[in-house]
C-alpha cells in the first residue's frame, strides 16, 4: 500500500507538471495563432517523437523526455540583408528565397546555420505571418503568454489554499517564554530531525540545566520578556558565554554555558541559511491560522517573487554546492535546488507517510506543483535567450528602439535581429543543459529528505 501511494505522489506530480508544460506552450501559441503566425509544431518533451498528429498546418505531439516542450513559431528570426541569397522558383512553381551560409567564423557560422534552418520553413505565402514582423507589442504577449500561464496556475492554486485551508504557522505562546522541549545535542540544520549519537556534542540549552516546562527569565542580565526577543539574544550571542535565569516551579534558578554558532534559517520563510548563536530550546507555541482572497494571495507570491529572485541570483553556486554533494565533498543543503525528479521523489515521500493526514497531503502536494509552476513562470521572465524573456527584452528594445526613431523623426531603425545574440543563447543554453543533469543526478545519488515518519 505504501509503495503504491508513493507512486501515486509521483505520478499525480509529474502529471501535473506536464500539463502545465502543455498550458505553457499553448500560452504561446494561442496568442501567435490570434496574431496571424503560423505555428508549425507544438510539442511536449524532447526527444524522438512518441505520437504526433497533424492537424491544419500544426503538427501536435509528445516526445520521449519529458522535460520541457515547445511551439515552432515560423519567421522567429529575421534574415541577414548581407546573407541574403536568390530568389527562385522551385518545382512546384513557388518562389522561394534562400539564405547562403557564411564560413567567415564560428560564431557567424552558428548565427548563419540558424537563419538558414529558419528559412528552410518559410513558404513564400508566409511572408506576412513571420513572427519577427509582428508589431513590437504582439511579441511580448505571445513571449509572455507562456510563463503567464504558469503564474497564473500557482495563483489559482494559492488561492483555493489560501481561501480554504489558509496559511498555516506556528507561533510562540504570547507571554513569557515557557519551553516547550531542550534538544539533548546539537544537530546540524541540515540533517533535519535525526536522533542524536555519541558523536554529536551536548547542546548549550542541556548543559545550562534547562528543561521542559521552565520559564526563561533573563539572558546574560537582561530580562526577557518574550520569545522574540529572547531568540534575538541568543542569535545575536553567537558563541559567547550566556548566564540563563529561569523560573522552576516558582524556584528562581540561574545556569551558565556557552551558545554555539550553527547554520539556521532567519525565518519560517527564509530557506537561506544564517550563522547564528543557538542554544537548543523550542517555545510551547500554537497554531496560528491566516485565511484570504486574491489580494492576500497576491501579497504573499510578491514576497515568493523576492524570494526566487534572490534564488536564481545564486543558483549556480548552489548547483556547484550540489555537484560536490554527489561525489562527498560536502553535504547536501537542506536549501538546495530541486529538479522534477526531486519533486516527484518529495510528492512520493508525502503522499505515502502513514502519520500524515491526507488533507496535509493534498494540501503539501498542491502547493509543491504551485511553487514549481511559479518557479517556471518566474526563470521564464529572465532576459536572456533562449528564455522566453530573452525575447521579450529583444522586442522590447525593438518597441523602444523605433519609438525614440518616432519622437526624433528619424527614420525606422528596423526589426532588432535576435540572431546576433544566438552565441549567448547557446552559453545560456549549455549551462542550463549542464545544470539541470547535475539536479537529476544528485536528486538520484542524494536525494532531499524530509525525515516524514
Amino acid at each position: 500500500m505504501t509503495a503504491l501511494l508513493y507512486l501515486l505522489g509521483v505520478v499525480l506530480f509529474v502529471g501535473a507538471i506536464l500539463v502545465s508544460i502543455g498550458l505553457h506552450e499553448l500560452g504561446h501559441m494561442i496568442p501567435a495563432k490570434k496574431f496571424g503566425g503560423k505555428i508549425t509544431q507544438y510539442f511536449i518533451g524532447f526527444g524522438p517523437t512518441v505520437w504526433s498528429k497533424q492537424v491544419g498546418e500544426t503538427e501536435y505531439g509528445v516526445k520521449a523526455i519529458p522535460l520541457g516542450g515547445y511551439v515552432k513559431i515560423v519567421g522567429m528570426l529575421p534574415p541577414g540583408a548581407e546573407q541574403l541569397g536568390e530568389t527562385t522558383v522551385d518545382a512546384e512553381g513557388h518562389t522561394v528565397t534562400r539564405v547562403r551560409k557564411s564560413n567567415t567564423g564560428m560564431f557567424t557560422q552558428l548565427i548563419s546555420d540558424a537563419r538558414a534552418a529558419e528559412w528552410e520553413l518559410v513558404r513564400p505565402e508566409d511572408e506576412d505571418r513571420l513572427f519577427y514582423k509582428m508589431a513590437s507589442w504582439k511579441k511580448i504577449v505571445v513571449m509572455s503568454g507562456g510563463p503567464s500561464v504558469n503564474i497564473a496556475i500557482a495563483f489559482l492554486i494559492f488561492l483555493g489554499i489560501f481561501a480554504t485551508y489558509g496559511q498555516r504557522s506556528v507561533e510562540p505562546d504570547a507571554g513569557a517564554p515557557v519551553i516547550d522541549t531542550v534538544s539533548v545535542c546539537v544537530i546540524p540544520f541540515e540533517d533535519g530531525a535525526r536522533e542524536c549519537t555519541a558523536s554529536d556534542p551536548r547542546s548549550p540549552a542541556y548543559e545550562a540545566g534547562l528543561r521542559p516546562g521552565d520559564t526563561v527569565t533573563s539572558f546574560n542580565g537582561v530580562t526577557v520578556t518574550g520569545w522574540d526577543q529572547l531568540r534575538t539574544l541568543i542569535r545575536d550571542n553567537a558563541g559567547g558565554e550566556a548566564v540563563i535565569g529561569y523560573d522552576r516551579d516558582g524556584e528562581q534558578l540561574s545556569g551558565s554555558t556557552s551558545t554555539t554558532v550553527q547554520a539556521r534559517p532567519t525565518s519560517e520563510s527564509d530557506v537561506t541559511l544564517t550563522q547564528v548563536g543557538f542554544l537548543g530550546v523550542t517555545p510551547t507555541s500554537h497554531l496560528e491560522v491566516v485565511r484570504g482572497g486574491p489580494i492576500f494571495t497576491l501579497q504573499q507570491m510578491g514576497t515568493m517573487a523576492k524570494d526566487t529572485v534572490v534564488a536564481l541570483a545564486t543558483l549556480p553556486v548552489k548547483v556547484w554546492d550540489v555537484a560536490q554533494a554527489i561525489v562527498g565533498l560536502e553535504e547536501r543543503a537542506a536549501d538546495s535546488p530541486i529538479s522534477i525528479v526531486g519533486g516527484g521523489r518529495i510528492a512520493g515521500e508525502v503522499t505515502s507517510a502513514e502519520t500524515f493526514p491526507v488533507v496535509e497531503k493534498s494540501v503539501f502536494l498542491l502547493s509543491l506543483i504551485a511553487g514549481f509552476n511559479f518557479f517556471i513562470g518566474v526563470f521564464n521572465f529572465v532576459p536572456l535567450l533562449p528564455l522566453d524573456g530573452g525575447h521579450i527584452a529583444s522586442a522590447a528594445w525593438e518597441w523602444a528602439r523605433r519609438g525614440w526613431a518616432r519622437l526624433r523623426r528619424r527614420p525606422d531603425p528596423g526589426y532588432v535581429d535576435a540572431a546576433k545574440l544566438l552565441p549567448v543563447a547557446y552559453v545560456v543554453a549549455s549551462a542550463l543543459l549542464v545544470m539541470g543533469v547535475v539536479l537529476i543526478v544528485a536528486d538520484l545519488v542524494v536525494p532531499m529528505n524530509l525525515n516524514i515518519q
